[in-house]
């Protein structure tokens, strides 16, 4: 089984049959009794709209585990799924993790799985599943990049020959694209929304660079008026969208800049050969590969399913386990 365990959304893969579960990563649990009401895309809508003894968690932050207890009881919850509620003929777990991870969120990550009732765990960094799962030719003697960019984290790697020549880990990904929405709203427009609206906006009309019908692109904003205290209906058009998220794109090109000055000559020459490869939900924002382009110099490719890259790349690693050992991150931990 091979998961990837992220910040927004968790994919389960399993051998012979693909992906078999995408769900967001959310749970709502009843405080009163400490017991989980719903999980994944259930517990998602509940998102800022639950009653006082409810209250809906995502216990992993900037790709690692916040709230230990709450991502064991939603890896549990999704294995038992995957599994059809039958009893489990405990699996070997392959889970992807960014790269910038310490020791201590290792270990979390496995004790998570364990406790969910893995036989064997194995962690794999997400740049390098991301690269299998994109299809880059990770085992051969030549440079590749990939910008995996997702919920919580934006990991940049280079690799050759199944390892990691270098990476740069920056904890700014779709989240804080999220927030910097949410707080232009409330500057300029005195506009409090919440994290799913702030979202939406991002998907729908959000963008990384000009495009020719910019000022088409507009949608309605409903939220709180902060000086009235009444709802609101706003307008807003992509340029302003593309304004507010200026910030954090700027860390992540930023990131691409410094991991391409540090790349060795020759991986650096494959590089320019081949492009940059863009992978995870944030490769979806319109415009960040003509973005990134511009700034690096280098052609840059969307991955052909950016959401499942990860997680199609533990699958790959799943089912060509003796070849592609080497790939793994730490030591394996075993029940």
């Amino acid at each position: 089984m091979g998961i990837d365990l992220g910040t927004a959304n968790t994919l389960v893969y399993v051998s012979g049959k693909g992906i078999v579960l995408q769900e967001p990563s959310v749970v709502a649990i009843d405080q009163d009794d400490n017991l989980p009401l719903a999980v994944g895309e259930e517990a998602k809508k509940m998102l800022g709209r639950t009653p006082g003894n409810v209250v809906a968690l995502r216990p992993l932050r900037d790709g690692v585990i916040a709230d230990f207890d709450t991502a064991e009881l939603m890896l549990k919850h999704f294995i038992q799924r995957v599994n059809e509620g039958k009893a489990l003929v405990s699996p070997r777990i392959v889970i992807g993790i960014p790269s910038g991870v310490t020791g201590v969120e290792r270990r979390a990550v496995m004790e998570a799985a364990l406790q969910a009732g893995a036989r064997e765990v194995r962690l794999i960094d997400e740049p390098v599943a991301a690269a299998i799962g994109a299809g880059l030719p990770v085992a051969e003697p030549t440079g590749n990049m990939i910008i995996d960019i997702g919920g919580g984290t934006t990991e940049v790697a280079v690799l050759s020959l199944q390892g990691t020549v270098l990476s740069e880990s920056v904890r700014v990904a779709g989240d804080e694209l999220n927030e910097a929405i949410t707080q232009y709203m409330k500057k300029v427009h005195n506009l409090v929304i919440g994290e799913r609206t702030a979202e939406d906006i991002k998907i729908r009309i959000g963008s990384a660079y000009p495009t020719p019908e910019d000022n088409e692109a507009a949608m309605e904003v409903r939220g709180l008026h902060l000086l009235s205290g009444l709802p609101r209906t706003v307008t807003i058009k992509r340029p302003e969208i593309r304004e507010s998220m200026a910030e954090p794109l700027s860390v992540i090109v930023d990131a691409v800049k410094r991991t391409l000055e540090r790349t060795p000559p020759e991986l650096a020459a494959d590089i320019i050969d081949r492009g940059i490869m863009l992978a995870g939900g944030g490769a979806l924002l319109k415009g960040l590969d003509t973005l990134i382009s511009h700034e690096s110099g280098i052609v840059t490719h969307v991955a052909a399913d950016p959401l499942s890259c990860v997680v199609l790349g533990t699958g790959r690693v799943l089912e060509n386990y003796k070849q592609l050992e080497r790939v793994f991150s730490g030591r394996s931990r075993n029940m």
